[in-house]
């Protein structure tokens, strides 16, 4: 069905930072004082749900807003290792021609993800950034209001368990891509709405089969 909002996640999602996740994971455990992430845990990793990480790498929740808020520092000076998924630029593109508004609800600090978004920045309507771990319902429900929609007309796109969470706490549509931080199969087995397979397939889905924006 055609939808009137779509609210992306960032990372995973629109942004390709696993491989940074990776890179930097360690150094954050060090720092914070949870267990390190060997490369045999991280597959097992993909496949479980935001709690599941959490009580597997022993990490206090009252640090969580801590480490986030270092997260964010590290990714801001990593700004140039973090890119688009090659096709993102022209999907958004497509979705915007359409009448679609754009809406960003991410981890990440605005900054950060303007700076990632590049161009592609201009075609959002609503950012609501800094999200804590579990905080996106609260967030998706602003940027419902401001936009001025009805739940039924909304979309959220994310890469792990807890976007789909937070998406049914909220009564919205879900959709969930393969190429992010959670494994495919993982978010199949929450059944949700969509599961888009490769990046083509969101503007088809969401403007109600209209062709793709030529590159060109």
């Amino acid at each position: 069905m055609p939808f009137s909002l779509a609210i992306f996640d960032l990372d995973g999602t629109l942004v390709d930072s696993f491989p940074w996740f990776l890179r930097t994971i360690n150094d954050v455990a060090d720092r914070f004082g949870f267990r390190r992430v060997a490369d045999e845990d991280v597959e097992g990793l993909r496949h479980a749900s935001t709690r599941e990480i959490l009580s597997r790498l022993e990490v206090p929740v009252w640090k969580l807003p801590a480490i986030a808020r270092f997260a964010r520092r590290l990714k801001g000076e990593a700004a140039s290792e973090i890119s688009l998924f090659a096709g993102i630029d022209v999907m958004l593109q497509t979705l915007a021609e359409n009448g679609v508004q754009l809406a960003l609800v991410t981890s990440d600090s605005e900054a950060n993800a303007k700076s990632k978004l590049g161009a592609s920045a201009a075609l959002f309507s609503h950012f609501d950034c800094a999200a804590s771990v579990f905080g996106k319902p609260a967030k998706f429900r602003r940027v419902i209001r401001h936009a001025g929609v009805l739940p039924a007309e909304v979309i959220s796109i994310g890469d792990e368990v807890r976007d789909i969470e937070a998406a049914r706490t909220v009564g919205i549509s879900c959709g969930a891509v393969s190429w992010g931080y959670a494994a495919p199969a993982a978010l199949r087995a929450l059944a949700p709405d969509y599961m888009f397979e490769n990046i083509r397939d969101i503007a088809g889905t969401l403007c109600g089969g209209v062709g793709w924006i030529s590159e060109a």
